[in-house]
């Protein structure tokens, strides 16, 4: 199983990556400092790291130069709210393998993550097909397929919802947790959109393959 490495401090969004990982079946560890991501950085128990390029004590791009002088060939997402062109071609040639501005979607971080360990050196081959009670779906295509052997087109928050169900089989996935992972962190707590997003599923997939729990969430299997 892959450990990510997730350098952020701030602690909300920290505290989002690291369950929108875990939740997808990663192992993570967080810090928020550079001297700690880069301590952490340098053990080799990581395969990935998520870095903020301003941290305190050391920041994102001296982390990164320092790994790279080192030959620590694991790759880097930077994760920054520096949006500027010259701050992304520095990472960049600083090293990095992918840079991402904040405000972000935690489904376009994960495919990020997930494309770079695809190609790194040594890393843990992830499952490309999800299957639960006849349904599955395929994480390369994003469709998902019925037991009638019928193929279904997914919208990327359908799929994105479809995926996180299915990762956990048989458990009850509170509307909270859905809109955490699919939606971010700056989801409106009160929105019935995972309701609707549900139906739409259904319509798609089959009713009976999402159950409904009163009052705690849905459930695939």
């Amino acid at each position: 199983m892959n450990r990510i490495l997730i350098a952020e401090d701030e602690d909300r969004i920290a505290r989002f990556v690291d369950k929108g990982l875990r939740a997808n079946g990663f192992l993570t560890s967080v810090v928020a400092d550079g001297h700690a991501a880069l301590d952490h950085a340098m053990s080799g128990q990581y395969q990935l790291m998520v870095l903020d390029i301003g941290l305190p004590g050391r920041d994102g791009y001296a982390v990164l130069r320092e790994l790279r002088e080192a030959r620590i060939a694991m790759p880097v997402v930077i994760l920054t709210a520096r949006d500027g062109v010259r701050d992304t071609v520095a990472g960049l040639e600083g090293g990095a393998d992918d840079y991402m501005t904040k405000p972000f979607r935690f489904e376009e971080l994960l495919a990020r993550v997930r494309l770079r360990l695809r190609s790194a050196p040594g890393s843990v081959a992830e499952p490309t097909l999800l299957s639960v009670d006849g349904l599955s779906l395929d994480l390369r295509t994003r469709r998902a397929q019925t037991d009638d052997r019928r193929t279904v087109d997914l919208s990327a928050r359908e799929f994105a919802l479809l995926e996180l169900l299915l990762r956990h089989p048989g458990q009850v996935l509170s509307r909270e947790q859905m809109l955490d992972h699919v939606w971010g962190f700056d989801f409106d707590p009160g929105s019935n959109v995972v309701d609707v997003y549900i139906r739409q599923l259904r319509r798609k997939i089959g009713a009976e393959k999402i159950t409904t729990v009163r009052r705690m969430g849905y459930r695939c299997g």
